[in-house]
C-alpha cells in the first residue's frame, strides 16, 4: 500500500478500510494480489448489483470494442444509446405505466440529482428543496445542500443554503413527521418558502439503513399533489432492484415527478445516471444541462444486457427469497450477540445491522475484512453494518459470508472483555 500512501491523496477512504490491492474479481468474489479470497458484501457500494464482471455484459463490451463501436459521443445519437432508450421504455417505463423522458446528465448520482433539482426550480419558479434527517444525495454543492451528514457538508467550505431538513419516518418516536412537515409548509409564520421539490431515498443508503413505511412514502405523495411541490425519488442506490422491485418506491404505488438511477443502472459498473422527468416537465433548452461524458455507450451496452433480468418477474422473486435469508440471518445474529444491543433496518435486500455500540460496528467490519468479507459501515455515527452484496449472489456464498460474519463478531466481542 505505499503507493497510495506516497502518491494518492489522503482523501481517499475504502482504501484504508480494506488495506490490500485487489487484482481480480468475478460474481460476488473479490481476489487480492496475493492470492486471498473476499466474499463481496459491498457491491461497488451497490454499483454492482448484477455481479463483477457478469459474463454476458463482459463479452458485449469486449466484441464492441473490437469492431470500432464509438465509445465517447457526449448526447450525439448512437445504435447503443437508441436501442437503452428502447428497452428501457418497453421493459420498465410501460409495464409500470409510467410516462417519463429519459435524460443522461453526467455519469455519477450527484449528477443526476444535480438536474433533478435545477429542473424542480425552473418548472416551478421556486429555490428551496426539503429534504430529510440523514440524507445524502452526493457530494457537489447542490447535492450537497440536501446531504444531511455533518462531516461531508464542512468539506464544502462555503454555506450550503436554499434547502430545508424535515424528518424523516420515525426519525422521533411517536411523533408523526407528516404532520409537523405538513404544518410547517402551510404556516405562514413557519420561515419556510413553498419548497420547489421534496427529494427523498425510500430507503436511506449512507444514512443509516433507514426504510420509510410505505404509508409514509404515500402521504409524502399526497402533500405534494396538494401543495404544487414536486416529488424526486433519489433511487441511486435502493433502485435498480435492491428493495426487490426495480424501483424501490413500486411497493408504495406513487409516481414521482422526478427520479435519479446511477449506480447499478449500468449494469456492468461503468459510470452512467439518468433523470427520468415527467414528460409535460421536459421543458429544457437543449444543452442548459450537460456534461462531457453523457455519451457512455459501452453503459449503455451493458444497462441494455441488464434490462434481461427484468423481462419478467423472475429475478424480482429471487431477490425476495435472498431478502427473507437476509432477514432471518441478521435477527440470529442479534438474538445470538445482545451485547450488541443491535437491531436490524431496511427492506427487501438493502438491509444492516444498527449496533447500540457504535464503535463496534467498524471494528466488526475490520475483523471481517481480515477473515474474508468484504463489508462497510453506515449511519452518521458508522453504526450500522451494511448489507450491499450483489442481487446475483447464490445461497452458498451469502451463508459463507454470515459464517465470516458471525466468528469476526465473536472476535470482537472476545476483546471486548
Amino acid at each position: 500500500m505505499k503507493t497510495f500512501e506516497e502518491l494518492e491523496s489522503v482523501v481517499r477512504s475504502y482504501s484504508r478500510g480494506w488495506p490490500t490491492v485487489f487484482t481480480q474479481s468475478k460474481g460476488y468474489k473479490l481476489w487480492d494480489i496475493d492470492g486471498k479470497e473476499y466474499i463481496d458484501f459491498f457491491a461497488g457500494a451497490g454499483t454492482l448489483n448484477y455481479g463483477h464482471n457478469n459474463e454476458a455484459m463482459q463479452e458485449i463490451v469486449i466484441d464492441y470494442i473490437r469492431q470500432n463501436g464509438v465509445i465517447h459521443s457526449l448526447d450525439m445519437a448512437t445504435k447503443p444509446r437508441k436501442e437503452f432508450l428502447e428497452r428501457f421504455n418497453e421493459v420498465i417505463l410501460k409495464p409500470r405505466n409510467l410516462d417519463y423522458k429519459v435524460m443522461f446528465p453526467g455519469p455519477t448520482g450527484t449528477n443526476a440529482v444535480e438536474s433533478a433539482l435545477k429542473i424542480a426550480r425552473k418548472i416551478t419558479g421556486r429555490q428551496t428543496i426539503i429534504s430529510f434527517t440523514n440524507a445524502f444525495h452526493g457530494m457537489t454543492i447542490g447535492s450537497l445542500a440536501i446531504t444531511g451528514n455533518a462531516m461531508k457538508r464542512r468539506g464544502a467550505g462555503i454555506p450550503l443554503d436554499n434547502s430545508v431538513f424535515m424528518p424523516f419516518d420515525e426519525y422521533v418516536d411517536g411523533q408523526s413527521s407528516i404532520d409537523y412537515l405538513e404544518r410547517f409548509i402551510q404556516d405562514q409564520g413557519s420561515g419556510i418558502d413553498l419548497p420547489a421539490a421534496i427529494i427523498l431515498e425510500t430507503v436511506q443508503g449512507e444514512g443509516g439503513i433507514n426504510a420509510a413505511s410505505l404509508e409514509w412514502i404515500k402521504q409524502i405523495e399526497k402533500l405534494c399533489n396538494r401543495w404544487g411541490i414536486l416529488l424526486i425519488v433519489d433511487d441511486i442506490q435502493a433502485g435498480c432492484g435492491r428493495t426487490g422491485t426495480f424501483f424501490s418506491f413500486e411497493k408504495a404505488g406513487i409516481n414521482p415527478d422526478i427520479v435519479c438511477l446511477s449506480k447499478s443502472i449500468g449494469g456492468f459498473g461503468l459510470p452512467m445516471a439518468i433523470t427520468l422527468i415527467k414528460s409535460q416537465f421536459d421543458q429544457w433548452s437543449p444543452g442548459e444541462h450537460n456534461g462531457t461524458f453523457r455519451g457512455n455507450n459501452l453503459a449503455f451496452l451493458c444497462a441494455t444486457e441488464a434490462l434481461k433480468y427484468w423481462e419478467d418477474d423472475a429475478f424480482s422473486k429471487e431477490i425476495s427469497k435472498k431478502s427473507n435469508f437476509l432477514r432471518s440471518s441478521i435477527n440470529a445474529i442479534i438474538n445470538k450477540y445482545p451485547q450488541l444491543q443491535a437491531t436490524r433496518r431496511g427492506r427487501g435486500f438493502m438491509q444492516g445491522i444498527a449496533i447500540g455500540i457504535p464503535e463496534l460496528a467498524g471494528k466488526i467490519c475490520a475483523q471481517a475484512f481480515e477473515n474474508g468479507l468484504i463489508i462497510e459501515t453506515s449511519g452518521p455515527d458508522d453504526e450500522v453494518v451494511k448489507f450491499l452484496a450483489p442481487l446475483v449472489i447464490d445461497k452458498e456464498g451469502l451463508e459463507k459470508g454470515f459464517e465470516i460474519l458471525d466468528m469476526s463478531i465473536k472476535e470482537v466481542l472476545d476483546r471486548q472483555k
